[in-house]
């Protein structure tokens, strides 16, 4: 064992649940790095102090760094950005610890004890929004563990296929696909290791897909032996009804493509046990999905639903991409060959449309605040590593380009979020009526509004493709909520996000030309009230509403 790592979690370390480890683990005599929450357990374990935080710190934050040399640190910037996602703070560290780096709220940022080999930090260095974050690991493997460079990206696709082949034995894969980068990769990985006798596909349309996508697929997988379309809507879309919790939209929608996977298997005659399903996980739909004891569920991925994880535990599934993330999937499908029609595409959530579709219990009012209109929709976040559902605060201030809107949502957030407070900010673009004169109206998913929404994401991502903006975003959605006023009960909130694994997001500012140009298109659609900018990184917000 060449090192420790102790990772970041959503528990505090005065919980009773919370996880720990053995003391004797630090008394191994290997270096030791704590991320995030491991900051706070090997604090807390060596007698430091450890307290709730006077405010939250989530998203972006400049790191400075102290005087005294850091082994960890070596060779990173003196400022820098880091991302955080955290609510505790080490209050004073343990004997024989000097702070390496501080921020503006976080005075413990990085701490060590270089003669016993202790580091941690209170940012996360493994996502790419911490700038040197790459640089810091490095140190921590190469230079203060003495690990060697032994690994071969060259080499992934020929061990994805290896254990493909293993889990498969002499059964036969059955996929479903979407279009989508990471279930196409999936496919063309398990079709190169078994052949195209072993492999079939099909696509189901769930009436929950964007405009056009039905078509793309068809054209793209016309010389990979898809086994056919299938038309599903009506079901899909009758499961739904009355439904608005987003959880219970996820679970539905998973196991609505059990039941029709099932159909589908017993109509092709696979029910002989020679056939098991393939799917395009990838590792952040398991960590998101709860996919540890440990773990929070920040949001069900529809591949994790029980329908699907009774077939895991059952070895009737395989996924070849379940280790990887949204960038090393790109990466491998280059390798496979796949053109940039496809990997370039933005990522398009597996429940579809359903989960940009928001819904509300019953009609309720916004309230004023000193910040701003605090909107009664239920929109998902990640705070310290645990699933937040809070309502949305609306300003009242056309975004500009220099992103200084942005930068003010961060600190809102890290000021009002908690229980009783939100974890996503936007900004009014364009509405036929003051904020103070609209309400939430009572809602569920119904045809006419994933038409509507269907029609509002055709719009953007039309305009966003000629203006050349879809380059400069790593994914856009849009998402409808039943915000509005009169016959006019639905509103758009336009998300583009710059990211490069989905796990982390900065919200992007849209050309001001652009971004008046998208909303006149879309209040041009009578039952829109109003167009809105998504200002939230993730964290505190999740990339997806739902």
């Amino acid at each position: 064992m060449k090192g420790i790592v102790i990772s970041g979690g959503p528990a505090s370390v005065y919980d009773d649940e919370s996880p720990t480890l053995d003391r004797s683990v630090l008394e191994a005599c290997v270096p030791v790095l704590g991320i995030c929450y491991g900051q706070h357990l090997l604090t807390h374990l060596l007698g430091g102090d450890v307290r709730k935080g006077d405010k939250g710190e989530f998203g972006l934050a400049l790191l400075d760094l102290a005087e005294a040399g850091s082994r960890l640190l070596n060779g990173v910037e003196t400022h820098q950005q880091v991302w955080m996602s955290h609510r505790d703070v080490t209050v004073a560290p343990p004997l024989g610890f000097q702070i390496t780096a501080t921020t503006s709220t976080c005075t413990t940022a990085a701490i060590e004890d270089a003669v016993r080999n202790f580091y941690a930090v209170q940012f996360h260095p493994e996502v790419v929004h911490t700038l040197q974050g790459q640089r810091i690991l490095a140190n921590f493997l190469f230079d203060i563990c003495g690990c060697a460079k032994d690994w071969d990206a060259g080499q992934r696709i020929n061990l994805v296929q290896d254990q493909i082949r293993q889990r498969a034995g002499d059964r036969n894969i059955f996929f479903f696909v979407s279009g989508g980068v990471d279930s196409t990769v999936a496919f063309m990985l398990c079709l190169d290791a078994l052949g195209s006798e072993r492999v079939r596909g099909v696509y189901v349309d769930t009436g929950l897909m964007r405009e056009g996508e039905t078509q793309f697929v068809r054209e793209t997988f016309a010389g990979f032996g898809l086994v056919r379309i299938e038309e599903c809507e009506e079901e899909f879309l009758g499961a739904l009804e009355g439904v608005r919790e987003p959880e219970l939209k996820r679970h539905i929608i998973g196991e609505q493509f059990v039941r029709v996977q099932e159909r589908i298997i017993e109509q092709q005659g696979l029910l002989n046990g020679r056939w098991i399903l393939g799917q395009g996980t990838i590792y952040p739909d398991t960590i998101e999905s709860g996919g540890t004891a440990r773990a929070a569920t920040i949001k069900t991925h529809h591949n994790r639903v029980p329908g699907i994880q009774k077939l895991i535990d059952a070895g009737l599934i395989v996924e070849p991409l379940a280790d990887f993330y949204k960038d090393e999937v790109r990466a491998i499908g280059r390798e496979l060959g796949l053109g940039p029609q496809l990997l370039d595409r933005h990522p398009f959530p597996g429940p579809g449309l359903a989960i940009r579709c928001l819904c509300a219990e019953s009609d309720q009012h916004s309230t004023r605040t000193p910040d701003g209109w605090l909107l009664p929709i239920r929109s998902v976040g990640v705070l310290g590593d645990s699933r937040s559902y809070a309502p949305v605060l609306a300003l009242d201030a056309f975004p500009t380009e220099d992103g200084q809107l942005q930068a003010e949502a961060t600190e809102l957030v890290n000021r009002g979020s908690g229980p009783s407070g939100f974890n996503r900010v936007v900004a009014r673009v364009a509405t036929r009526e003051p904020l103070e004169h609209q309400r939430v109206f009572s809602s569920s998913i119904t045809h006419g509004r994933v038409d509507l929404l269907r029609a509002a994401d055709a719009i953007v991502r039309e305009m966003s493709l000629e203006s050349g903006f879809d380059k400069e975003v790593w994914q856009f959605p849009v998402v409808l909520i039943p915000l509005g006023f009169g016959e006019a009960r639905d509103s758009v909130v336009l998300r583009p996000i710059r990211s490069v694994d989905g796990m982390t997001a900065d919200s992007v500012p849209v050309p001001s030309d652009l971004l008046h140009g998208m909303a006149a298109r879309l209040m041009a659609i009578p039952e829109i009230a109003g167009v809105y900018l998504d200002l939230t990184h993730k964290p505190p917000g999740t990339i997806e509403w739902e």
